[in-house]
């Protein structure tokens, strides 16, 4: 998909670590995404997803009260389907196997590791829309 005008898209981050929040979304801004929302957790983060209707989440694993695989499960069941199929990646520090399998699990769109590049975000947003788009 490289035709993607992200200058047109819509990323809500949802990380719990303020700092690390920053950064990415300093980072989405620098690879020219147009319009980044954030969230501090799950629960928040359910409630921005009908507010701003994403194209895509970068969402953490580890935080509470609602952690990323709840967030992901609700989001997947929801009765509106343009909101139930925004595309998921998991953006977190946990490179454990057991946790990348879980997320298998739950058909996230896309797994990156903490600390990331802009390059390797930019592949990923470009990955996850294509197959949305497939």
């Amino acid at each position: 998909m490289a035709g993607v005008d992200y200058s047109k898209l819509t990323i809500l981050v949802i990380e719990d670590v303020d700092v690390t929040r920053r950064i990415i979304m300093r980072e989405l801004r620098a690879i020219g995404v147009g319009r980044v929302e954030e969230a501090t957790n799950g629960h928040d983060g359910l409630m921005k997803v009908g507010m701003c209707r994403p194209d895509l989440v970068f969402c953490d694993i580890h935080m509470g009260p609602i952690d990323g695989f709840e967030f992901l499960e609700k989001l997947r069941m929801l009765s509106i389907a343009r909101l139930r199929e925004t595309p998921v990646v998991f953006l977190t520090a946990d490179a454990e196997e057991r946790t990348v399998f879980a997320a298998r699990k739950l058909d996230v769109d896309g797994y990156m590791v903490k600390p990331f590049s802009n390059t390797a975000l930019r592949t990923r947003i470009d990955a996850s829309l294509a197959a949305r788009d497939d």
